[in-house]
């Protein structure tokens, strides 16, 4: 499982949509395009709008309104990790700022048997190699290893690093505030001339070749840290994008992206080397849409498009993101699928792929597209024993802290090609219909009412079977109100 941080349904040479855009040809990602012509390729996969309910909901097969770690991780014990209670209007709930634990009764948090913790059982080498950023400071959930990790290189607290570069020590080299970002491990390559990027794929297929030489099957859960802030210089691959004029910010971020590129194709030529290509299933994410609020070069909110706004937001730029499977023998090679697919299918997804789906002993919220990988579009996009469209959500009742379009407090529910955002801080709908409007900038609440009334109420039905959480207004200290109460046509 290749998990990137952070990378935008644009950011790679492989178009999602339709067509090549200006932007797929300003990547290059050679690997990725390799992946995409050896298996296939999602073009509406999407994860939530930032990064630990994300990665909860892949562990968890849970949706996020559902785990409540509904936004990103790192303090123990507080629920402000962006100073949310300063928020002029509302107050935002208790949420699970703990994160994910295995260990009962830790407070603020989702208890839950997590991914790897299965695999295990079911006879696999569990290797964490990157980004955890599952549990907060001082959890349990914090060191993979107690989550059913066999082995964790380079994990923990932090979502993401002081710095990518070895010279720097990956952060550990700088000052006390800076110090819960810095990436433990990997002593070897400190005052090295390394990017972090590649010294986690060396690890990784070191630890490879250790479940190899064990003649033991392994799951491998790459989770890089790109190409998440802090902007740093990948020197393997700079050059190039700083000749074609981009500025220094926007070449150093292309630099990151080829470096995570060719940290894929590493990966699978390790897998090639021994021999395991025909026996091993890859699948490549990114956990929410590409950042353009912040720390981007050029206009922000626009980095994504034809998509809306980015990271933080409900928009499309914010949720939709590249996901790319190959599985030889499965996969039928340079496929496509267009069946709408979450970030919490792919617990229930892996866990068939292993063989282990019988290990699961609760129900979960993800539905596994196995049937999708075969070439059956006509099932994972449905309700069991139903004809109408699978419904999909999202829940936000949090604030990011920049600002931006679509950025803030929401729920959201697309049913097949519509799609209906609440905002909770003012109480209103925005309706689009995804098949003729992808930027989202036709809002048709008003004009279609009744369709709005409906998906409103079954937004506002499944957030409450959920027991999901909703902020207050400050002024009158009452609960927003839930999807759908408060609509009229």
């Amino acid at each position: 499982m290749f998990l990137v941080d952070d990378l935008g349904w644009q950011d790679t040479s492989v178009p999602f949509s339709s067509e090549e855009t200006p932007l797929n040809r300003r990547y290059r990602t050679p690997n990725m395009k390799r992946m995409a012509a050896d298996g296939m390729r999602f073009t509406q996969a999407y994860a939530c709008c930032v990064c630990t309910p994300t990665r909860v909901s892949l562990m968890t097969g849970l949706n996020a309104a559902r785990h409540r770690v509904t936004n990103w991780t790192l303090r123990n014990g507080t629920h402000s990790v962006n100073d949310e209670g300063k928020h002029p209007m509302l107050e935002f709930p208790q949420w699970n700022f703990n994160g994910l634990t295995q260990t009962p009764g830790e407070k603020y948090t989702v208890y839950a048997t997590a991914l790897p913790e299965l695999l295990h059982q079911a006879g696999y080498r569990t290797i964490h190699v990157g980004k955890a950023h599952f549990g907060a400071l001082d959890t349990s959930g914090a060191d993979p290893l107690n989550l059913g990790f066999d082995i964790n290189i380079a994990g923990h607290a932090a979502g993401a690093p002081a710095s990518y570069l070895g010279t720097e020590a990956f952060g550990n080299l700088h000052k006390s505030k800076k110090k819960p970002w810095a990436v433990p491990g990997l002593e070897k390559y400190h005052g090295q001339e390394i990017f972090l990027t590649e010294a986690l794929t060396r690890e990784a297929n070191l630890a490879v070749d250790q479940a190899v030489e064990a003649r033991q099957p392994f799951f491998l859960y790459m989770a890089h840290y790109a190409v998440h802030t802090p902007l740093n210089t990948d020197a393997r691959f700079i050059q190039p994008y700083l000749d074609a004029g981009l500025d220094r910010r926007e070449a150093m971020y292309a630099a990151m992206i080829e470096g995570v590129d060719q940290s894929l194709g590493d990966i699978m030529k390790n897998v090639e080397r021994h021999g395991l290509t025909s026996n091993t299933v890859i699948l490549f994410m990114s956990d929410n849409g590409g950042l353009s609020a912040v720390a981007r070069g050029g206009e922000p909110h626009t980095h994504n498009r034809p998509l809306a706004s980015g990271k933080g937001s409900a928009y499309e730029g914010g949720i939709r993101v590249p996901m790319l499977v190959k599985w030889p023998g499965v996969t039928a090679p340079a496929s496509t699928c267009d069946t709408p697919v979450i970030i919490e299918d792919f617990f229930a997804t892996i866990l068939e792929i292993a063989g282990a789906a019988g290990l699961a002993s609760r129900d979960v919220d993800g539905k596994s597209f196995v049937p999708l990988l075969t070439g059956n579009n006509k099932v994972a996009d449905k309700e069991e024993g139903s004809s109408e469209d699978r419904p999909l959500f999202w829940h936000y009742p949090n604030w990011w802290g920049p600002n931006g379009p679509g950025i803030g407090p929401s729920s959201t529910i697309r049913k097949g090609d519509w799609k209906l955002i609440y905002f909770h801080l003012d109480q209103h709908y925005e309706l689009y219909n995804l098949a003729e409007d992808l930027s989202e900038k036709n809002n048709q609440a008003q004009e279609r009412p009744t369709l709005t009334n409906e998906l409103a109420n079954v937004l506002g039905d499944y957030l409450r079977d959920v027991q999901a959480q909703m902020p207050s207004i400050k002024a009158t200290g009452k609960q927003v109100p839930w999807p759908g109460e408060d609509y009229l046509e």
